[in-house]
């Protein structure tokens, strides 16, 4: 069963130009779900290489739905080692019992750079019941081939992020890189962002499970949430025009363009200025800049972080 388009923007509050995502899910969202996924919930492991785990705090504090309405009323999350309760080889027995049972039928989702320097060595999860050790890198292979789909979150599983910037000893690459190297044409979906906002995450995986893989732009990520430059339609546009400009961050101008500061929105696509973070409170430019973090070579491409580009 899979939700109507038209009865799926009934559900949201507001939309994405282009398709029915709202910018605050309606909490109705849920129920909607678990009729399109019946008769069974999705099997999805979340499996975490090199990274700060700041994307999976980020998915936490999602609040419409909430992520734990999401983990236990629409998917069935088999893994995620910072909310599992199991560990060593019965994790690891269970993962490698889910590619095999659900082969085909499971979403894989991945978070943290993939470190390829060393066979792996630079980042091993654990042993399996047999004592076989597994690199991150080594489970990566075996459930991105097996998968139905894979979703690589956050900056450094989408394009390396810090961990895969210039100087790395430990060769990180991004999800999709290293299963091209590998052979393997599962598709993967790229949620950008250093952290991702919970709603594209979230937006996502209701896209995925109802209607299919999205859209995609060139870098692999869904056009519903990266649409559009963030500079075009940032609300201090018209003092960039005015050659307004804030020079410093104790300057404390309300009423001026941050591009003098650094800011990396016209660079940018993504939905920020709109989604807004933390519950739709506010978001980085209002405080500070944008530093391009939803674009996929970010950080080397956009640094010096506080230099002009405009």
């Amino acid at each position: 069963m899979s939700l109507k388009r038209r009865d799926f923007v009934k559900l949201c509050s507001g939309t994405v130009a282009g398709f029915g995502i709202s910018q605050m899910f309606h909490p109705g969202l849920v129920k909607a779900l678990e009729a399109a996924t019946e008769p069974g919930r999705p099997p999805v492991v979340w499996m975490q290489g090199n990274g700060c785990t700041g994307c999976s705090v980020s998915i936490l504090n999602s609040v419409n739905p909430s992520i734990a309405d999401v983990v236990l009323k629409v998917i069935s999350l088999e893994c995620q080692e910072t909310l599992s309760v199991a560990e060593g080889s019965v994790a690891v027995d269970h993962m490698l019992e889910v590619a095999e049972k659900f082969k085909g039928k499971f979403y894989y989702i991945s978070e943290g750079a993939l470190p390829t320097a060393e066979n792996g060595a630079f980042c091993t999860i654990g042993v399996d019941s047999k004592g076989k050790e597994y690199t991150v890198l080594e489970m990566a292979k075996i459930l991105g081939a097996n998968a139905a789909a894979c979703v690589a979150v956050g900056a450094c599983a989408t394009g390396g992020g810090i961990p895969g910037s210039k100087g790395n000893v430990t060769g990180c690459v991004p999800l999709h890189k290293y299963l091209e190297s590998q052979g393997i044409k599962t598709p993967v979906i790229n949620i950008t962002g250093c952290p991702p906002h919970p709603d594209w995450m979230i937006g996502t995986l209701v896209h995925v499970l109802t209607k299919g893989v999205p859209e995609l732009d060139a870098q692999g990520r869904p056009k519903m949430f990266f649409g559009k430059n963030i500079h075009d339609n940032c609300p201090y546009l018209p003092y960039f025009e005015k050659n307004v400009r804030q020079k410093t961050f104790t300057e404390k101008k309300t009423e001026a363009c941050r591009a003098d500061m650094g800011c990396k929105g016209p660079l940018t696509g993504a939905d920020c200025f709109s989604r807004k973070w933390n519950n739709g409170t506010n978001w980085c430019v209002e405080n500070a800049i944008c530093i391009g973090c939803a674009e996929i070579d970010w950080p080397d491409a956009f640094s010096p972080l506080y230099s002009p580009v405009v």
